[in-house]
């Protein structure tokens, strides 16, 4: 087991409903004598993450000073499928908002407090709603569905035989066209990617297609759908859609930050369907009074940002050559490229890593994205039953000191990267009359791990750099057992902050930023250097490098056999 400097409480489960309070220090803060509360200044954070969703608090110290989450349902009807539904998405985001505002006056501060807001979300997930209702045409697609897989195929094929027409009459096909594909977006043909899922919403959904031929039909991720809502919907029509979310789409040219028209050509879609680009800090609206009980009515709403690069930017991680790792429902590494585009050779994303003013120029990051990290042991809890609580996992795999020769491929929904392949088969392999579910759960952390391993090789390829330091946030990370295997594994320290809530605060910062609360500036990290001081843990690596190799060796070869189990086919 790795050592580490300092043993910090262990904190609860991101799958739980927590409710938390505390009085923020040294903020600026008013007494208002008529209503016996006290007016401060406080920025709050909508983080719609996959499984849940949470309002949180926070002071310029980036001290919570109120929070609410909530889990909400999950559908998955069909194998490789998982929906939500949008208008759930909604109601759970604003009962969040509402518990977490009486809490803040429960605790005697006036709502007014909140002077801004900002929303961080689940990428990739896709929503299709009417232009003239305002209501979804059918639940959302998450970004872990892999329903599409044949939709991939098909367009495969069209950029091998016919191509994509870059400029009139220029076309480009076969590897030239994966090329071509990969330089305005950034990404490949994959499943995860929005607009495969809004293609199989018009080839398979009858009202998404009506909708689309009448032009009544809006796509958007999370945010612009979350964002349309607390404006006040129909009454306000506001469809934008951030620059960070937009570059998840396959249809973001990531140089000039607009929709490309020949993706659009590409795929067959209108043009009307496209939300208005947007930068990660900027006023886009104030909330409606009509929504969340009326607590935040005239609150601007000042930041909008993809979850992981939320995470990046709470965890100030601002400048080229800094990374972090966010543990949650997936696992996510982002590496900080500054003002220049890094196309990756050996399976890493190239994507916005933030904007921080509709003037200013966007920062880019190397991603590399795993799709099945604290959903893993969720699914250890929810459906096999081996623990009661999601943090019982680290204390169910420490009854044994090793896997016992079990490797856990956790492709739920195929393999990200740096593999990429969508027919990838959830594998356990090693499995005698000797192992045990301590043996599987550890297993499950080890897998983590693994893949982290497997997309910081790549990183050291693309960049040169061996990294021997990374920062770490998330749900997962709560747990110290699965950080000293990740520092084993990866054979690198690991260092996670005390306040871990990276990706809230994140937006919170991008939110405040907009309105110049506390004079903070994204693009001047020093005007940020009181935020988030508290302290750290650090997991260093403590195995034997021989240990370490074998074991690398063996997940090499468990993830060979998992590969294209599921075969496509173009529809």
């Amino acid at each position: 087991m790795s050592t580490f400097h300092r043993i910090s409480r262990f904190f609860g489960s991101p799958f739980s409903t927590a409710s938390t309070l505390s009085s923020p220090k040294h903020s600026e803060t008013t007494l208002n004598l008529n209503q016996g509360q006290r007016k401060g200044k406080f920025v709050g954070s909508l983080d719609c993450g996959t499984t849940s969703v949470r309002f949180i608090i926070f002071d310029q110290y980036a001290n919570i000073v109120a929070q609410n989450q909530l889990e909400f349902p999950q559908y998955y009807p069909n194998p490789g499928w998982h929906e939500h539904d949008p208008e759930e998405i909604q109601q759970y985001a604003e009962l969040c908002i509402q518990n977490a505002m009486k809490e803040l006056e429960t605790a005697g501060w006036a709502k007014e407090s909140v002077k801004v807001i900002g929303i961080t979300n689940q990428r990739e997930t896709t929503i299709a709603w009417s232009r003239n209702t305002g209501k979804p045409l059918c639940k959302a697609i998450v970004w872990t569905d892999s329903r599409s897989k044949n939709t991939v195929i098909h367009y495969e094929k069209k950029l091998e035989e016919i191509g994509v027409e870059v400029k009139p009459g220029v076309w480009r096909k076969g590897k030239d066209g994966v090329a071509a594909l990969r330089e305005i977006t950034g990404l490949p043909l994959s499943t995860y990617f929005s607009a495969i899922k809004l293609r199989w919403m018009l080839d398979h959904i009858p009202d998404v297609a009506a909708a689309h031929e009448s032009d009544d039909l809006l796509f958007g991720t999370v945010e612009s759908w979350v964002l349309y809502n607390l404006v006040g919907g129909t009454s306000s029509s506001l469809h934008v859609c951030e620059v960070t979310n937009a570059s998840r789409t396959l249809l973001l040219n990531t140089t000039t930050l607009q929709f490309e028209p020949c993706l659009l050509s590409f795929f067959g879609f209108r043009s009307s369907i496209l939300p208005r680009i947007v930068s990660s800090s900027e006023v886009y609206g104030h909330v409606s009074p009509d929504v969340a009980g009326g607590y935040l009515a005239g609150v601007p709403i000042g930041g909008l940002v993809g979850d992981q690069q939320a995470a990046l930017v709470g965890n100030k991680c601002l400048k080229e050559g800094e990374a972090k790792c966010t543990y949650g429902t997936g696992a996510f590494l982002l590496f900080c490229t500054g003002d220049e585009i890094v196309k990756s050779e050996h399976g890493l994303l190239s994507t916005i890593a933030y904007q921080a003013g509709p003037h200013a120029k966007p920062v880019y990051a190397l991603e590399g994205s795993i799709s099945v990290a604290g959903s893993a042991i969720k699914w250890l809890r929810d459906t096999m039953g081996f623990i009661e609580d999601a943090a019982g996992v680290n204390t169910l795999a420490a009854k044994e000191t090793d896997t016992g020769g079990v490797y856990f491929v956790t492709a739920f929904s195929g393999l990200l990267a740096p593999y990429w392949d969508p027919g990838a088969g959830g594998l356990l392999i090693g499995v005698s009359q000797y192992t045990n579910p301590a043996h599987i759960a550890r297993a499950t952390l080890e897998a983590n791990a693994f893949q982290t391993r497997a997309i910081i090789e790549s990183m050291k390829l693309d960049s040169g750099n061996d990294l021997q330091l990374l920062k770490v946030d998330g749900g997962m990370t709560n747990g110290d057992l699965a950080m000293s295997i990740l520092a084993d594994i990866g054979g690198f320290t690991v260092v996670r902050p005390e306040m871990r809530e990276s990706t809230a605060l994140g937006s919170a910062l991008l939110a405040g930023a907009a309105i110049k609360l506390f004079g903070w500036n994204i693009a001047d990290p020093e005007t940020l250097r009181e935020v988030n001081t508290k302290g750290t843990t650090e997991f260093r690596p403590h195995i034997e490098d021989k240990i370490r190799r074998r074991k690398w060796e063996g997940w090499q070869r468990a993830v060979e056999r998992s590969k294209g189990w599921e075969e496509g086919v173009d529809e």
